[in-house]
Order: C-alpha cells, then structure tokens, then sequence
C-alpha cells in the first residue's frame, strides 16, 4: 500500500524579500538587514528621481524664461526695425528705372551740354553737370577808397541789395553761347561765352567781359576777380583731383593760368590771357571750406596796396589786392584760386579753358576766331526763335522781339545743375533726416531770390522750356522725377548743396513728406506725350515715356493716398497749421498759393477746389501715357471723367450764394490782427509788463461754420475755368467770364482777389505782407488766356464772349511786362493791379517768362 503523501508548507517570504530559501534565525537576520539595504537603495533611487525631476521643471522653466526673454527680443527688434523701416521710408528712393542714368549728364554720354553756365545764383559762372564740377566765376569791385573803413561792395552773388539797373542774358540757346549784361552804377559789364565740341570732355570753351563806362569824363577804376574752386563739400579724395597756379613772374604778380585735374574733365588749363589795355595783376592761392564761402574767402584776402605792391594803413591812393598764397597752416594745395585785374574802365578780357583731350585743336578759341563764332551762334538763335514763336510774322516790332528773346533767355540761362541732399521729415522721424545725395537740373524762379528748384515752377518754366528745346525740358522733367522716394513723395523744395542752403530761411528747409504741390508738371507733360505718340519712329521718346509711367503711376497714387478729403472725389492740401495764433489765415503753401484766402480754421473737412481740378488733369494726362505704353488706362480715363463731372462738381464746389465755384471749410470772415490787451484787475502799485509789445493776434469776433469759403472772388475760384474742367455749355462758365471782366479785371492783367474781399491787401501777419491777396500773377493769366481761347475756339454759347475777353486780356498782360521792363530793366515776380508796375523778386524769369508763349500764341 502505497504512503501518503503529506503536501509541504510553503515558506512565508517577506514582501519584497528576495525568493530565496530562508532557513535559520541567522538566515533571517541576514535577510532583514538586506531588506533595510533594499529599502535605503530604493529611498535614495527616488529622491535622485525626484532631484532630476525638479532639475527638469528647473530647466523647463529656465527654458521657458529664456524664449520669453527671447520673443521678448525678437519682438523688440522687430518693433525697432519695424520703426526704422518707417523712419526711412521717406528717405528711401523708389524702385523704378531711373528716368535718367547714371553719368547720362557726363561729357562721354551728352558732351554738348556738359559745360555751361549752370550757376544761376551768380552774375556769372561756368561749371559742368558733373556732381563733382570745379567752378569758375567772377567777381568785382570798384577800387581807390578814399575810406579804408569802408570797403568797397564786393559783387558775386545775383543780389537785390546791389541796386542793379540791370542785369540778365540779353541772348541763349541753352546749349552752345550766351551774352549777359549787368549794368551797375558807374559801368556796364558784357559778359558773353562760346563752347566749342571736342576731346572726350565736352570741349573748350571761351568767357569774355568787356567793362564799359556809364558816365562820361569820369576816371573809374575798378578790379575784376577771375577764379576757380573745388567744391569741397563733394570732392572727389580719392582721384587726384587739383588745381594748381602757373605765375611765370613772381616779380609781377600776374596769374597766366589754372592747371587742373578733375575726374570727370581729365586734365585742362584755364589761361588768363594778357589784356591790351594796362592793368595792375595780382592773384590768390587759398583755400574755401565751401562754395558758399568763396566771397568771405576773398574779401579776406584783400589788403590795401600802393601801386607799387607795398602794404600801408594809409588808404590815400591806395587800392584793394590779394595777398598771394594764403593757405591755412599744414595745408601745402589750394583749392580756391584767383586772378584780379585792376584797371581803368573800359577794359576787355578773355579768359579760355581748353582740355586736354582736344586734338587737332583748329587754333584757340579767342580774338577773331571768338567774334566769329559767337556772331554765328546768335544769328542761329535769332533764326530759330522766329522759326519756334514767329512774333515777326505778327507783327511785332524790334523791341518786343527783342524783349522776348531776353526773356526766353533768361529763362535758359536760369537753368541750373546742382548736388546735395535735401533735409526731410515725417511723422515717423524725432529729427529731420538726410535725403538721399541727388543732382538736378532745374531751371530756378529768380535768380536773386530764389535761385533752386521749386516743384510746381517747374510745370510753369518747361511750358516755355519745351517748346524751344524739347530734350533739354524731358531731360529737367526726368531729374525731378527721380526725387521721386518710394512713398510717391517728391519734395517740393529743392535746397541741394551749400550755396542753394546758405540763401535758404531755415524755417523752409526741411521738407516733410505729407505736403504736396501743383503738379504742375504735367501741364507740359501732356504736350510732349502727344508729340511723342504723334511720331511712331521717335524711340528715344518711347523709352522715354516708358521710363515715365512707373513714376507717374506712382506720384498719382501718392496724391490720391495723401491729398483726399472725407467725401469721395474731394481733396484737401495738407500742410496748414490749425494751431497758429499769429495768422490772419493760415497759409497753404503746399497749394502754391501761399496765403491766398481759405477756409479760417483749418479742419479734415475742407474741400479745395482748385486741387480737386488738378488731380482731373493728372488722371486725364496718365491716360494719355499708359495708352501710350501699352497699360490699362481706362481707369485713368474714368477718373477724369468723374473728376471732370460737372454735376458733382457744382453738388462739392458751386456756391450758389455767390454763385461762383469755391472752398468749403470752418470758415468766418470776421477775424482781424490785434495786440493782445494788457492785463486787466493788476493789484495797487503793480506795473504792467515791461518791454515789447507781444506781436499781434488773431482775433476771431464771430465763430466759425461749416460753409462754401465765399472770401471774395479770386484765382481760386477760377481753376474749372482754368483748367478747362467746366464744360463749354455750362451757364457757370458765363459768370466766370463775368467775374474775369468785373471785379478781376485791370488794363494790366487779372488780379488774384477782388478789392471787396475781406483779406484784400491784408497782411497776414504783423509783418508778412499780402503776396497772392490782389496782385498780378502772370502764371494765372496765362492759365486765363490758355482756358480763353479754348473756349473761344470750341463752339459753345459763350465763344464768342471768351474770345472777346481772349484778345483784350492778351494785350493787357503783354504791354504792361513789356512796358515794365522798357522802364526798370526787369521782369517781375508779380504786378501791381493798381498800376501795373512790377513788384516782389526780380528778376523773376521762371513763370512770368511765359509772356513769350502769350505773345507767340503757344499754349
């Protein structure tokens, strides 16, 4: 029988004891003690868990911090880029093809007008379209003071303050020759010059003056001062670029000539031939920190000399000399030198510049040879200028032919190159910033008092410009367009360099990128297009309107984006100040029209007419060139045609009150300028203030409203008329052509605000005197006599009537600037419209210039 199998008792183990058999006390022992090392194994296995864990939330946490800090950066620098962006937006060119090239105005690209007498803001002077040009020009002065405390007037810049009979070019081409008379108080200085092609940078060319004497039986003595200068605000360090003296005789004195070196004209040499008549020579080797300085740079150099060369504080028989070299210490090179010619009047010198890169050189350009070809050059100027205005196939007598071609003249040898950066502003800047180093060539509105570019001018100027000579306007047109910022902004103001920004007020120098001008421009933009369009073979005229469209594409929408109102279709300059307490209505310079009238209290809701008829002409003028180039224009032509709709027009602009076209604004008439009253209630002994009075206030004596600004009529008023927005059939067209023959009209031209306006003749401020606030404006009436004869010639119930006042308007503005220069030697910058005589800067050769185009029918 088998034994029972007794089933064995499984050891007890202890939780998490090891399976191993346990079988003794020792055994036990053994075992506990493993456990308690388990136990202490496993205690420090999860505090390190726990310290590695704690050390991941540390570095998550860390990390976190870090990305905030980081974002935080990132953040902040792209606030600061965002910022800066911003900032130099206004600075920043636009990205277009250039409308002219690099270098295109360098000799290699266009040599026959490289030299020329690109210096308006001086009687005279030569210089090239180079940004890095020496200069040559002229100085004089009367000499034997009899008082060495008084020195005499130095003459350089074109100065009011000289009291000049007369000054201006009698005759230029633009291109080839010029002859400028300036008549001072006891002489007459001719000054005439020739440029002859050759070499490889843009030739020779030739300056002669010849002093004449004013009064008969009298002794004059008097020095004339040749010179030549670096300009050291653009020099070229780096190109060996000098100008060295060549005194064969240092006994004497005499200067024989300049050698030089420039970048872009190579090597050259300016000679002073010697002059027949005696003289006494003396020179200048200096140095001037700027352009603007060479005529404190001279005068500093002048000391009182006997004949002899001696130097005495005794001023009897003395006469005024240069001191020879006068460099500044450490300086061994100048960069300033000049030759003085003392002399009995009359007297006659040539001065000849030849580069070396001429070859075969057919003789020098001097003598009979200078006489010769300067009789050539004027009788092909006069032949041209019959052929382009024909005024003697009207039937204009000599004089007036001749005035007009002074006129046409002054205009040409207005035109100036110059080179800098403008200052500008916007509303992202804490500082006025450094535009971008540009050149322009520009004709200038007066060469004494506003000798640099000025945006709307510039339309008026090339209306002339461009009829005479086509090329040199589209090229004058090209360098303003590539001002152009990538904005759509072109400054309005052009103060390039350091003798434009020596005769600038500082308050007008920085210009800020919100405030716009007439686009005046496109006024003779639309006639150069439709000669270009006309002529399918005129590539060069292609391009350039290809180059053209970009830009203008560009500065439309800069208008449309900046200058609209709050109402659709409506338009508001920018730029007046709603703050000033000093004007008696706040200025708009950006219109052009300075303080001409508008609304009293600058707000958002104004409407300006005469912007609104502008911006119909761009748009019209842009359909004209994107058909031309082949882009979608149709919307251009919509524009104008909603720009042009005399419905909406009359519904935003038409005054039925006064029934004329006008501004709507905050506006009240009663408003004056006053001292502001003393203090009123002072204590027992207390004084008033002492010292000046405060300068005058405005003072508004009845709250503005909203209201049509019915100021009186005047040029504004006028601009559907002017720029042929309102339509040929229109009964608002007659009563323009009333107020043109009523409160508008004198025998000398259309005045710009009617005697019964409130601000007529007002000063706007304590002291700035009225400017378009009555006055004769010639760009206005020319305006007024291009509108006339359309509506004169398209049929329409007022035909007849327009051409009447067409004809007589004509008449009135021609003789009374004709008559005015007969009497004073000078075209003015604008007319009195009590007795036509001239008024403001002269001579004022931009837009009243535009008599010629008056005379010659050419509008």
């Amino acid at each position: 029988m088998a034994k029972k199998q007794v089933p064995r008792e499984k050891p007890v183990r202890a939780v998490g004891s090891h399976p191993y058999r346990s079988g003794d006390v020792a055994s036990a022992q053994q075992n506990n003690h493993r456990n308690e090392d388990v136990k202490n194994i496993r205690s420090k296995l999860n505090v390190r868990k726990r310290r590695q864990e704690s050390v991941k939330q540390q570095t998550m946490l860390i990390g976190l911090a870090g990305l905030s800090v980081f974002v935080i950066l990132v953040s902040v620098g792209a606030y600061m880029w965002y910022g800066r962006m911003l900032r130099d937006l206004v600075r920043t060119p636009l990205r277009a093809p250039r409308m002219v090239e690099d270098n295109a105005t360098l000799a290699e690209i266009d040599p026959e007008r490289f030299w020329g007498s690109y210096q308006p803001g001086v009687y005279f002077g030569m210089k090239t379209r180079s940004p890095y040009s020496p200069v040559f020009g002229m100085m004089w002065m009367n000499q034997f003071q009899s008082d060495a405390s008084s020195p005499p007037s130095l003459r350089h810049w074109c100065s009011q303050g000289d009291g000049m009979a007369r000054y201006g070019w009698l005759s230029h081409d633009g291109v080839n020759y010029g002859v400028h008379e300036t008549v001072d108080q006891f002489y007459t200085l001719t000054t005439d010059f020739v440029k002859r092609p050759g070499g490889l940078h843009g030739g020779d060319w030739t300056a002669r003056v010849r002093v004449t004497p004013r009064v008969e039986n009298v002794t004059l003595a008097m020095s004339l001062f040749f010179y030549m200068s670096l300009d050291s605000e653009a020099r070229h360090t780096d190109t060996h670029e000098h100008i060295t003296a060549d005194i064969p005789d240092k006994n004497t004195q005499r200067l024989a000539a300049i050698q030089g070196f420039s970048p872009h004209l190579g090597a050259f040499r300016l000679t002073f031939p010697t002059p027949s008549t005696p003289h006494k020579p003396n020179h200048l080797l200096g140095y001037s920190s700027g352009l603007e300085r060479l005529h404190d740079t001279l005068r500093a150099s002048l000391k009182f000399q006997s004949l002899g060369g001696k130097q005495t504080p005794d001023s009897q028989g003395m006469y005024m000399a240069l001191g020879g070299t006068m460099l500044p210490q450490g300086m061994s090179e100048p960069n300033f030198i000049v030759a003085q010619y003392t002399f009995q009047v009359p007297f006659e010198v040539e001065v000849v510049y030849e580069s070396s890169s001429v070859r075969n050189r057919a003789g020098t350009l001097s003598g009979p040879l200078y006489q010769s070809m300067l009789v050539s050059h004027q009788t092909d100027f006069e032949r041209r200028f019959e052929d382009v205005f024909g005024l003697k196939s009207k039937q204009y007598d000599e004089d007036h032919v001749r005035f007009a071609m002074a006129a046409l003249s002054n205009m040409l040898g207005g035109i100036g190159y110059f080179y800098g950066q403008s200052l500008v502003t916007s509303r992202h800047t804490d500082q006025p910033l450094d535009y971008w180093p540009a050149s322009l060539y520009t004709a200038v509105p007066s060469r004494s008092f506003f000798p640099r570019g000025f945006l709307w001018d510039e339309g008026f100027h090339n209306v002339l410009i461009s009829r005479w000579n086509r090329k040199i306007s589209m090229d004058i047109i090209g360098h303003w367009l590539d001002l152009m910022n990538v904005e759509g902004w072109i400054p309005r103001e052009q103060i390039l360099g350091g003798q434009a920004r020596a005769r600038v007020p500082d308050e007008f120098v920085v210009q800020n990128n919100e405030n716009a001008n007439p686009p005046a421009l496109v006024l003779p933009l639309r006639t150069i297009v439709s000669d270009i369009m006309k002529d399918p073979k005129d590539k060069e005229g292609q391009e350039y309107l290809r180059k053209l469209y970009p830009r203008l594409r560009t500065w439309y929408t800069w208008y449309e984006r900046t200058q609209a109102g709050k109402l659709n279709t409506t338009y508001r300059w920018r730029g007046r100040n709603a703050t000033s307490v000093l004007e008696l209505n706040p200025k708009t310079l950006t219109s052009g029209l300075d303080d001409y009238p508008r609304a009293s209290h600058p707000t958002d809701d104004e409407r300006h007419v005469d912007l609104r008829c502008w911006m119909a002409v761009v748009a019209d003028v842009m359909a004209d060139v994107a058909r031309a180039v082949g882009e979608p224009w149709q919307g251009y032509a919509g524009t104008h045609a909603m720009l042009s709709d005399n419905r909406r027009l009359d519904e935003l602009h038409w005054a039925e009150r006064h029934q004329r076209y006008a501004d709507y604004g905050l506006h009240t008439d009663n408003i004056k300028l006053e001292h502001p009253a003393p203090p009123k209630n002072l204590q027992p002994g207390q004084r008033p203030p002492q010292g000046p009075p405060k300068p005058k206030e405005r003072v508004v004596r009845r709250e503005p409203v909203l209201q049509f600004v019915d100021s009186g009529v005047g040029y504004i008023n006028l601009f559907p008329f002017l720029l042929k927005v309102v339509d040929v059939d229109s009964p608002k067209l007659g009563k323009i052509l009333d107020d043109l023959k009523g409160p508008l009209w004198t025998p000398y031209g259309l005045r710009s605000l009617d005697k019964k306006a409130p601000l007529y003749r007002k000063f706007n401020t304590e002291h700035d005197p009225p400017y378009w606030r009555g006055p004769i404006w010639i760009n206005i009436n020319y305006l007024a006599l291009n509108a006339l004869k359309h509506y004169a010639t398209v049929p329409g119930p007022h035909s007849e009537t327009a051409l009447s006042v067409y004809t007589e308007l004509r008449r009135n503005v021609i003789e009374n600037v004709f008559e005015q220069y007969h009497t004073t030697g000078y075209i003015w910058e604008q007319y009195d419209d009590d007795t036509g005589k001239g008024k403001g800067s002269h001579p004022f050769t931009g837009w009243s210039a535009l008599v010629v185009s008056i005379m010659a029918e050419l509008y």
